[in-house]
């Protein structure tokens, strides 16, 4: 867990612990706090997006847009619903397999590839259910242009595909608006921190904390880690957190986020 607290104004606060971050960071709060670090557990998960950008969605989503429009309009349906009938010319009956063919292929990689490796992790999920639709449809679509089953459903297929493009763009984007917010809340994290060892007090890398470690943390210092404090008082900014602009008062005991 990211989070981040400015320490303002501390005065007697020697000790602090950590509850939330990960055992290789403890913290220390100088001269006005210190704490004690806990430590977090850390989840770990398969990114059905890994590898992918928010770049590539979009170009694929403007690109299968741009495709599936001729493939709607020389569809059956589109004539029943709009009662229009596209222009006809010579093999124009070929546009909707063949865009809806270039959509599949293209538009449809990225739901095909990452069905495939959450079928190899033995994970499937949305990936591969939008991998299984577009399939079926396109090959029931392609069986109808050699044997009579049926209208086919190349516009169909093509407008999900679009549609889900343009659904995982959108997300990309909040997840790279996300991310970006994270990485300006680790830059508010110290480096080092000062932790005692014994009646020793000694500088060391964030990264070199552990589970139990005391740190102290000077009036208005950073505060190295998530934890809790152990001895002293002092009043923290969390507005990053909360909002709240006013500094927020801590004791014994008392909650602290780490920045």
């Amino acid at each position: 867990m990211l989070a981040t607290a400015a320490v303002k104004d501390a005065q007697g606060v020697t000790h602090y612990y950590c509850e939330h971050h990960a055992p290789q960071a403890r913290r220390q709060l100088p001269a006005a706090s210190s704490g004690k670090h806990t430590g977090h557990g850390q989840e770990h998960g398969m990114d059905r997006h890994a590898g992918h950008s928010v770049n590539m969605f979009r170009d694929r989503f403007f690109i299968s847009l741009a495709l599936t429009i001729p493939v709607a309009i020389y569809s059956n349906l589109f004539r029943l619903v709009l009662g229009f009938s596209a222009p006809a010319f010579p093999y124009s009956d070929w546009i909707a397999p063949l865009f809806s063919t270039a959509i599949f292929f293209y538009g449809g990689e990225v739901f095909l590839k990452s069905a495939w490796g959450e079928l190899k992790a033995r994970l499937p999920g949305m990936m591969t259910l939008i991998a299984l639709a577009i399939s079926a449809a396109f090959l029931y679509s392609s069986a109808t242009l050699l044997f009579p089953l049926g209208d086919p459903l190349f516009w169909e297929m093509s407008t999900l595909i679009t549609i889900m493009l343009l659904g995982h763009w959108i997300e990309m984007r909040a997840i790279s608006a996300a991310s970006g917010a994270l990485k300006e809340l680790a830059k508010l994290l110290p480096d080092t921190a000062d932790r005692f060892r014994g009646e020793r007090l000694e500088t060391v890398p964030v990264s070199d904390l552990k589970v139990g470690d005391i740190v102290l943390v000077r009036p208005g210092a950073k505060v190295p880690a998530d934890g809790e404090i152990v001895e002293g008082e002092t009043s923290v900014n969390e507005s990053m957190i909360t909002g709240e602009s006013l500094p927020v008062s801590k004791r014994v005991g008392g909650v602290v986020i780490a920045g």
